[in-house]
């Protein structure tokens, strides 16, 4: 693995980081889980992170397959899945946490479920649109063996990341306060949002050559 695959990697996990933003929604895991004693938590917590990668490498392997089958061009899905970054990116900025990936009947529905770990909190909140778009976008970028295989580990990692972090939850909240968990948001904003507009400009870029 040379030094420019390690950089692929790194930016796809920044990526992956900024679009889920597990840091705003450890409030909702807190808040969904807050009645349950801590080894039932841990439990949601492993469930959680376990679909989110099983859902990441779903959309990894398959990725060129949907593309295909609906023949969409990897330039178009660059513009498409960057301007729904960017409109992920805004929310964020604006300090709404994960409202736009979740509406009032998923809301609802969610709190009769036994399993809260896969819905809402693996789908849609952790691997939503937006993470789903990133995934399918570097597995087409990059489609050797020895980079599915990385962005596979680096998936893995990430998933690791989220499950750290929902251990240590209750603790970050109360730490951070809502404010602190703002500012974070906010600021995965802002990177998101940087993300989009380089998905944005290499697919226009792409689709009509004459404007470069």
């Amino acid at each position: 693995m040379n030094q420019i695959e390690v950089v692929i990697f790194f930016q796809f996990f920044i990526g992956m980081f900024a679009a889920v933003n597990p840091v705003g929604i450890m409030p909702v895991f807190v808040s969904l889980t807050a009645h349950l004693p801590s080894d039932e938590r841990n439990k949601i917590a492993s469930t959680a992170t376990i679909a989110v990668a099983i859902i990441l490498v779903i959309s990894l392997l398959a990725g060129q397959f949907l593309l295909d089958a609906f023949s969409i061009s990897l330039d178009s899905f660059r513009v498409a899945g960057g301007l729904l970054l960017m409109s992920i990116a805004f929310s964020m900025m604006s300090g709404k946490l994960g409202e736009d990936k979740q509406n009032k009947q998923e809301q609802s529905e969610s709190v009769s479920r036994e399993q809260i770990g896969v819905v809402p909190l693996a789908m849609p909140l952790l691997a939503g649109p937006g993470a789903i778009s990133s995934t399918i976008v570097y597995s087409s970028r990059y489609p050797s063996s020895m980079d599915t295989l990385g962005l596979i580990a680096t998936i893995c990692a990430f998933a690791f990341g989220i499950w750290l972090l929902f251990r240590a939850a209750p603790a970050i909240v109360k730490l951070l306060g809502q404010t602190g968990i703002n500012v974070i948001t906010r600021i995965m904003g802002l990177i998101l949002g940087a993300l989009g507009v380089e998905f944005i400009a290499n697919g226009i870029r792409a689709l009509f050559p004459g404007l470069a």
